[in-house]
């Protein structure tokens, strides 16, 4: 039986080869895996740079080691297991950066309802992250509120049980974008996974305790997931950090859940899958 604290893992976006297998899911608790990601641009492989498609989502993902078959699989093996869709991220396949380019609100929620109702069903999911980390020029706020926000309202009115989430971090850009996203649209929106890991090296557990608080503050009302990451975080918060940083805000009585970027870094780091392990015994313990 979970507890009803989440732990959440990006897969897939590094192709590092990393399977749902790989990656240890303790019982106690709601997991959520979270496919990396589906972006609506052009495939990397049919001209010289992806370009934007206006909502029109594919997977670009691992799906080579991610696919329907092992969706099944993993959710059959693990009871307490669902996997989510990530749209956006920073780049496609590491070939062009990426930004949120629409050209209307109305044609991108269109195409964007249409096309991850399609991956939603194809691959079995259970849920949608929101990662978009930049924005083309001459997109204004409002427009990126309205079409997420659109988007996130018809697709839990088609899907009644899935799981709705944004991944903002600590940048003023960023922040203009997603906060009045929240205040509008805070009803169809279950999680904020916010990107703890963007802060530096020298953030103590005291210092992440007042940043958490500072997104719980710009999202009131929100459930804030803590987070770090693993792999090379030379100059950012160490997997350590986040870690200690995660059992205080427990202690604090503050802390629903906790995510980690990514499976395909701890696939390949000197410490497998150590962290991963750590931060589920955090929650499901308590």
């Amino acid at each position: 039986m979970t507890n009803g604290y989440l732990f959440r893992e990006y897969i897939g976006a590094q192709f590092k080869s990393v399977r749902f297998s790989d990656v240890p899911v303790n019982p106690g608790l709601s997991f959520n895996f979270i496919l990396a990601f589906a972006i609506d641009y052009t495939p990397v492989n049919q001209q010289p740079t992806p370009t934007p498609t206006n909502g029109v989502f594919s997977a670009f993902w691992d799906t080579a080691n991610l696919s329907r078959a092992d969706v099944a699989a993993v959710k059959a093996a693990h009871p307490n297991v669902s996997v989510m869709l990530g749209i956006g991220g920073d780049s496609v396949q590491d070939v062009v950066k990426l930004s949120f380019t629409p050209r209307s609100v109305d044609s991108w929620v269109a195409n964007a309802v249409s096309s991850l109702s399609g991956l939603i069903t194809q691959y079995g999911l259970d849920g949608v992250d929101v990662d978009y980390e930049r924005f083309a020029d001459g997109v204004s706020v409002d427009t990126f509120v309205e079409c997420i926000g659109r988007l996130l309202t018809q697709l839990k009115a088609k899907f009644p049980n899935i799981t709705t989430s944004i991944a903002p971090f600590e940048d003023d850009t960023v922040q203009r974008y997603y906060k009045p996203l929240w205040s509008r649209y805070s009803r169809v929106i279950d999680y904020v996974n916010f990107q703890f890991y963007g802060y530096g090296a020298n953030t103590d557990v005291k210092t992440y305790v007042m940043f958490y608080d500072r997104q719980q503050a710009n999202y009131p009302g929100a459930k804030v997931l803590a987070s770090f990451k693993t792999g090379d975080v030379t100059g950012l918060l160490s997997p350590d950090q986040g870690i200690s940083a995660a059992k205080e805000l427990l202690r604090q009585n503050k802390l629903p859940g906790l995510f980690i970027f990514s499976a395909d870094s701890s696939k390949v780091s000197p410490y497998k899958f150590e962290y991963e392990t750590k931060a589920q015994e955090i929650v499901a313990n308590h």
